[in-house]
């Protein structure tokens, strides 16, 4: 194998290592914002458990009305 055949190989092998990273990249900013909205409708889910939670320990606390 010549020397202009090794060189040409090692640029070819840059090529496609550039193509899979910037597919890497594509990749891990989808699921960045995956989990992004995960997290946000978690947020949610905690905010209207503690919503329901108050109702419930202020509905006991009232007195009954017979």
């Amino acid at each position: 194998m010549g020397l202009t055949e090794k060189m040409w190989d090692g640029i070819t092998r840059v090529i496609q290592m550039d193509g899979k990273v910037e597919r890497l990249a594509d990749t891990v900013i989808e699921q960045q914002r995956r989990i992004e909205e995960l997290t946000e409708r978690v947020i949610r889910l905690e905010t209207r458990l503690d919503t329901y939670v108050e109702i419930a320990q202020t509905r006991r606390a009232l007195p009954d009305r017979d």
